[in-house]
């Protein structure tokens, strides 16, 4: 999540690169091209997810949204069909907020840091949800962390440059309220009164300030359901209604139909993304679909739904060859990171309609 720069890269440049790479492992370019698996592999996915967050720790070493917050973030959840997550990501995240915790707030609140700070913080609490089901002290630690860098207005700072995960300050809060309500047993037990003040200017905050474009409702309404009093019953029906009306005709959803390019961030990836050859048809993907469905199941839509058994079946037809499903970077075509996310939406999507159980994980091999 170092990032220093905002630039467009022209695509050519790095067509071939690995996706991932570190000395161990080695994820192949994300392409459009890649084939299609002509049956969904659990074992494949889960392999894609292990391998991309463990190669990005041990190159990278950092806590970034796209690939180890997002790993963080949904992988837990998925514990009951994958096993428990992989232990070595998580001491990335303890490592990292021990390092959070000898800066000085103002060093804090600076470029993509408060964004690391929230993932550290959601990372670790899903963790404790899904994994151990007891809080640990360092997801406290982070909570207070976070809440303690806020700014005055309930929000954070953040970058406005790399969407979708980094260019919103209202994205990021959307993070931090699900990391709030994932803590197992925090917040009923909070004395802090300033961190209690500080929730209540987030959910002030995310009540009050539009979203900046229809992937913010989204992940407004995400939120909403991780926190139920959030947002009152009727709001959340019209969330609700708006995520329905992109659906697609094949069943699934197009991350490029909830914002115009402009309003990405500042618009920096306006010129790529209007010159993208199917800009006035962008097809369907996996990172939008894979939320729209798991955002829909919590909001209590049926499994059954016959819009979200379409969706599904998008889902499975639509899995590549490693495993990951295609999402086109809003960013540039170089590594296509939102393949990750595109991925591990799409897992928890399906378990949730009941598509994955433990019958169909990957088996352990023995010792």
């Amino acid at each position: 999540m170092k990032k220093l720069f905002c630039l467009f890269v022209a695509p050519a440049l790095f067509a071939a690169a690995p996706q991932y790479k570190s000395p161990d492992i080695t994820i192949p370019a994300a392409s459009a091209d890649e084939p299609v698996l002509k049956k969904f592999s659990l074992t494949k996915a889960n392999d894609y997810l292990e391998k991309g967050a463990v190669a990005w720790t041990r190159k990278r070493g950092c806590v970034t949204c796209h690939t180890t917050g997002t790993y963080m973030q949904i992988r837990p959840a998925l514990t009951l069909v994958l096993g428990k997550p992989t232990k070595e990501i998580r001491e990335l995240f303890t490592g990292e907020l021990a390092k959070f915790q000898k800066l000085k707030p103002a060093a804090l609140r600076k470029g993509t840091q408060p964004a690391e700070i929230i993932y550290t913080a959601a990372g670790l609490a899903e963790w404790d949800r899904h994994v151990t089901g007891k809080l640990s002290k360092e997801t406290g630690a982070a909570l207070e962390l976070m809440l303690r860098i806020q700014q005055k207005n309930g929000a954070w700072g953040s970058v406005d440059c790399w969407p979708p995960f980094e260019s919103s300050a209202f994205q990021e809060a959307t993070v931090a309220a699900m990391a709030v309500a994932a803590a197992p047993g925090w917040r009923g037990e909070l004395k802090n009164e300033k961190a209690l003040a500080g929730i209540e200017s987030l959910q002030k905050y995310l009540r009050e300030t539009k979203p900046p474009h229809d992937y913010g409702g989204v992940v407004l309404l995400w939120a909403s359901e991780r926190m139920p009093d959030l947002l009152p019953k009727e709001r959340r029906q019209k969330l609700i209604k708006m995520l329905w009306s992109h659906q697609h005709d094949d069943g699934g959803w197009s991350i490029r139909t909830f914002s115009t390019p402009e309003k990405w961030g500042r618009g920096n990836r306006a010129k790529k993304l209007r010159a993208e050859p199917e800009f006035k048809n962008p097809p369907s993907d996996g990172h939008m679909t894979g939320l729209a469905v798991l955002v829909l199941r919590e909001a209590g839509v049926p499994a059954k739904d016959t819009r979200l058994q379409k969706a599904v079946q998008w889902l499975l037809a639509n899995q590549r060859a490693s495993g990951r499903w295609w999402t086109r970077s809003l960013n540039t075509d170089k590594f296509h990171y939102i393949t990750y996310s595109g991925t591990a939406y799409p897992l928890l999507a399906l378990m949730k309609c009941g598509e994955i159980t433990s019958k169909l994980a990957p088996q352990p091999k023995n010792d």
